[in-house]
C-alpha cells in the first residue's frame, strides 16, 4: 500500500495527516472548521484515498495552509512508494449551478492556477482566500502542477464543493498504477 503519515508542529499550528493512495475512500478529519473538515473529507470519498487530518492551531489561515503543506508532502512521500503511475489526471465536475474543471500533472514542478471567482469573502466558516491558499500550497508541497477553473456557478459552497470533488476525481486518475514495460509517462525517463 502506498501509504504516508507527517507532521507539522510550528509555534502557530500542530498538524498530522495519514493519507492512503490505495484505500476506500475513508476519512477521519478533525479540524476546527467544519467547511474545511467537510471538504477534506470529499476530497477522501470521492478520491478513494484513506485520509486522516488532526489539526489545530492560532489562526484559520494557518491551519489551513499548514494542512496543505503537509497534505502535500504526505502525498508526494506516499508516491515514493510507488511503480509508474499514470501521472495526469482531470475531470469537470458539476454541482447544482457550479461546473469546475479540474487538472493534475504529478510530474515534479509544483505550480498552481486556482480560479474560483466566487463573489463572497467566505464560504460558511471559512475565507475563500483560505480555500485557494490551501490548494496552492497543496500543489507547491506535493510537487505537482494543479489547475481550477469555474467554467459556471453563482453559489459558491457549490462552486468549491465542485473543486474538491473534481480534485479528488483527478488524483484519482493520476495515482492509478499502471504496468508498462516502457517506464514512466515522460520523455525525459523521470517525473
Amino acid at each position: 500500500m502506498r501509504k504516508a503519515c507527517l507532521s507539522r508542529e510550528t509555534r502557530e499550528t500542530k498538524v498530522r495527516v495519514c493519507i492512503n493512495l490505495d484505500g476506500d475512500g475513508a476519512a477521519d478529519v478533525k479540524t476546527p472548521y467544519r467547511f474545511f473538515s467537510h471538504m477534506l473529507e470529499q476530497l477522501a470519498f470521492h478520491g478513494l484515498l484513506d485520509l486522516e487530518v488532526e489539526a489545530e492551531g492560532d489562526l484559520a489561515h494557518h491551519v489551513i495552509e499548514d494542512v496543505g503543506i503537509v497534505l502535500g508532502r504526505a502525498l508526494r512521500k506516499a508516491l515514493e512508494s510507488t511503480g509508474n503511475i499514470e501521472r495526469f489526471g482531470s475531470t469537470v465536475v458539476p454541482m447544482d449551478d457550479a461546473l469546475v474543471l479540474v487538472a493534475v500533472d504529478l510530474v515534479s514542478r509544483p505550480y498552481a492556477e486556482i480560479s474560483l471567482d466566487v463573489s463572497c469573502e467566505r464560504v460558511e466558516d471559512v475565507a475563500v482566500a483560505d480555500i485557494v491558499h490551501f490548494l496552492e500550497s497543496f500543489a507547491y508541497n506535493g510537487l505537482f502542477n494543479l489547475h481550477v477553473r469555474k467554467l459556471a456557478g453563482v453559489n459558491a459552497h457549490h462552486v468549491v464543493e465542485a473543486a474538491f470533488k473534481g480534485l479528488a476525481l483527478a488524483l484519482r486518475n493520476a495515482v492509478r498504477q499502471w504496468s508498462s514495460s516502457e517506464g514512466v509517462r515522460s520523455t525525459k525517463g523521470v517525473l
